[in-house]
């Protein structure tokens, strides 16, 4: 049974993510995302991990996914750009200054981090927080704070990564007879 499962959890995945890379309207990519999220979804609840299959269809397939369709109408998929000439010609050097900016300050919070609270979390003192009451949020606090630091900040950088994506998959070359 667990095989089974398993199988069809996959096939979903990599149905959702085919059709997030391949689909050239932008709505339907991010319909796509959604059956991805919940066949990771699927993947948690095989593994006993139902908080995170909760937490998985919630926060992304709910509030993220509902996220990149507004930026998506906001922006507008029926008009389009002329992206060929640019308006600020230091926008892109910009951008790329800005990035390096930022991926620099991701790596300095984690190696901070790191020496702060120690490699395998340690230092983290979270009965200061949470009191001496349940274990599993001491647990899930030194998790979080502690062993997957680094993925919960590569998450992030994820997050703005797709943002921008959308925003780019938005954009559409104009056809050189019309003009709008």
């Amino acid at each position: 049974m667990e095989l089974f499962v398993f199988v069809c959890a996959a096939i979903m995945i990599l149905v959702g993510a085919l059709g997030v890379v391949l689909r050239s309207n932008p709505v339907h990519a991010a319909l796509s995302m959604i059956l991805t999220l919940f066949g990771v979804a699927v993947l948690f609840v095989a593994r006993e991990a139902n908080f995170l299959a909760a937490v998985q269809v919630i926060v992304y397939a709910g509030a993220i996914v509902v996220l990149f369709l507004f930026v998506i109408m906001l922006l507008g998929v029926d008009r389009t750009e002329d992206i060929s000439s640019e308006p600020f010609k230091v926008q892109r050097p910009l951008a790329a200054i800005v990035g390096v900016g930022v991926i620099g300050l991701v790596v300095a919070a984690v190696v901070s981090s790191r020496d702060a609270i120690g490699t395998r979390g340690e230092g983290l003192n979270v009965a200061d927080v949470v009191g001496d009451g349940d274990t599993n949020i001491k647990q899930l606090a030194r998790s979080v704070f502690g062993d997957y630091v680094v993925a919960f900040e590569v998450t992030s950088v994820l997050l703005v990564v797709a943002v921008v994506g959308t925003v780019l998959l938005t954009r559409r070359i104009k056809s050189a007879g019309k003009d709008s």
